[in-house]
């Protein structure tokens, strides 16, 4: 039983057949342009840019931002360190922010306490697919004039006060890994209210010239000119293929998978020794993935041993950003560290059958007594 399985089939498959008959494959064709005008419209933004992963769309958004050398960017701690790591693409700096202990999304909180002149802008991050707090956290970047980038890249098809993560902040980054909520193995998409950032990300995606299909389209020989550093961060057809059928299908899938959360909940209730996830009334979640929080008795590494004997997948969650040895040294952040210590994914898809889920949660409620010491539990065997 696999932490995670994408759910692909013959509509995708017959999309793909559909991409090799037509003769271009590569990015910036037909289907990815075709895949924008979908997202553009679904997400009600300015524009969108087919990439080839969220890292990459994060990249593209400090740079059409204007974020250089000596600039501060305030990132979300909790979270794949994707975020961090765009910040020192372009030369600035990663500032930490700590996270709620309930939901952990950046505690907007923490952000204040970190803005200098040096600041300009906030990498918010949909924590495993629940949204931040993005009316104060605007709220807060708009008196100091800073840009918040919404990091969605587990968020496809969560919600926060009615409006979809990912259009949530002046741009939005989604990933379509093999985990995501929307898949085609690898790709992603940047999402802009304003069409000039999307013009320059789009630019910059594919080595500063554009799109060599449009290009092909013309009578003549137009040679490009290389005016800007570019990327290869094209989106290939075949990719975007997949993923105007998976868009097509996010509300069965999601369906699902929301399905699969609301049963762990009702079997795992009233254990002691974990605490559910916290999910507030004004925002729905994507669950990309399932993490319970293991009372601090527990012996993490031994549960996941026990769960992964019986053939069940499980994993640490995500990760305390600032802990990484790439990013030392850097402030502390303990509500992240807790998590990241006591975090405990669990099987979470939306191929997941009921008897499945009921085997988890038995299998997790028995490793838990395992894993914790008779002393750590009053005396009890």
């Amino acid at each position: 039983m696999p932490l995670v399985h994408a759910s692909l089939g013959e509509r995708e498959l017959a999309a793909v057949a559909e991409v090799f008959a037509s003769g271009w494959p590569a990015g910036q064709g037909p289907r990815g342009k075709a895949l924008e005008e979908e997202l553009t419209r679904m997400y009600g933004v300015g524009d969108a840019v087919a990439v080839s992963n969220c890292g990459a769309a994060l990249h593209l958004a400090l740079l059409a931002l204007g974020v250089q050398a000596g600039d501060e960017v305030i990132v979300a701690d909790y979270t794949f360190p994707a975020p961090a790591q765009a910040v020192r693409y372009v030369g600035a700096t990663p500032v930490f922010a700590d996270v709620r202990a309930d939901t952990g999304t950046v505690d907007v909180g923490a952000v204040a306490d970190l803005i200098t002149s040096r600041t300009v802008g906030v990498i918010a991050v949909d924590t495993v697919g629940l949204p931040a707090d993005y009316e104060p956290l605007q709220q807060l970047a708009d008196r100091h004039g800073l840009f918040v980038v919404e990091d969605a890249a587990c968020a496809v098809g969560a919600t926060y006060r009615g409006r979809m993560a990912g259009a949530l902040a002046q741009v939005g980054c989604l990933s379509f890994h093999g985990r995501k909520g929307a898949t085609s193995g690898e790709g992603g998409a940047l999402l802009a209210a304003d069409v000039k950032i999307a013009a320059d990300a789009r630019l910059r995606s594919s080595f500063g010239i554009g799109s060599i299909f449009e290009m092909g389209k013309v009578v003549g020989l137009p040679v490009p000119e290389f005016t800007e550093i570019g990327y290869n961060f094209k989106l290939s057809d075949i990719a975007a293929a997949i993923l105007r059928v998976q868009l097509g299908r996010v509300g069965e899938l999601l369906a699902r998978r929301s399905a699969v959360a609301a049963r762990y909940g009702e079997l795992l209730a009233g254990e002691e020794l974990l605490s559910l996830p916290v999910v507030p009334e004004d925002r729905t979640h994507a669950w990309q993935s399932y993490m319970v929080t293991l009372d601090a008795r527990v012996d993490r590494a031994q549960v996941a041993a026990a769960l992964r004997g019986q053939g069940i997948g499980c994993g640490h969650g995500t990760w305390a950003s600032h802990l990484q040895p790439v990013f030392a040294p850097a402030r502390a952040c303990p509500v992240s560290a807790d998590l990241f210590r006591r975090n405990l994914a669990l099987p979470m898809h939306a191929e997941l059958t009921a008897d499945q889920v009921e085997r988890v949660a038995l299998a997790l409620r028995g490793a838990l007594r395992e894993a914790v010491s008779p002393r750590a539990l009053g005396g009890a065997a």
